[in-house]
């Protein structure tokens, strides 16, 4: 079928218009319906990992060969950008620059802004527990030695909180 606005080339669009019954049909060529603001399913990314992946095949279009390489695993930014996947942890130093541009583009900042990870090496470095945690430890104790078990509830549950 021929597209109905241009009558030059192929509808891959068919819209069907109901304006007080009457019905109209259109038939479009891509270019003509992204004239009209209508997106196509080969235009449009189907998930920000499709725009992702996109982006780094343009940049890959525009490098020169295998240009950047990391030095250890000798992965290259063209074999990062096919696969997805970078070859060991070193190759994220060398590729850097484009890895902050993709991280742009698909979570729109290349600067971490969620929770922290904490390890267990460094609540150890921290050291001894907080004097107003080993003071409600205390009072829990003698709450349970008095049988006042409201209240051992209540500095039980501060305590899993501070801690």
């Amino acid at each position: 079928m021929i597209c109905s606005q241009c009558q030059e080339r192929d509808a891959v669009v068919h819209l069907t218009q109901i304006v007080e019954n009457s019905v109209t049909q259109v038939h479009l060529c891509e270019r003509c319906a992204a004239e009209r603001g209508i997106e196509t399913a080969s235009s449009a990314p189907l998930h920000p990992l499709g725009e992702f992946l996109q982006a780094a095949q343009q940049q890959a279009a525009q490098l020169p060969g295998d240009a950047a390489r990391c030095s250890y695993c000798g992965t290259s930014i063209r074999d990062f950008r096919a696969s997805g996947r970078l070859g060991c942890a070193r190759c994220y130093g060398a590729f850097e620059n484009s890895l902050r541009d993709l991280l742009r583009r698909v979570h729109g900042s290349a600067v971490h802004v969620g929770r922290g990870y904490a390890t267990a090496a460094a609540e150890e470095i921290a050291g001894a527990p907080e004097p107003a945690l080993t003071d409600l430890r205390e009072r829990l104790a003698a709450a349970i030695r008095e049988e006042e078990f409201e209240l051992a509830a209540t500095l039980r549950d501060q305590i899993r909180t501070l801690e």
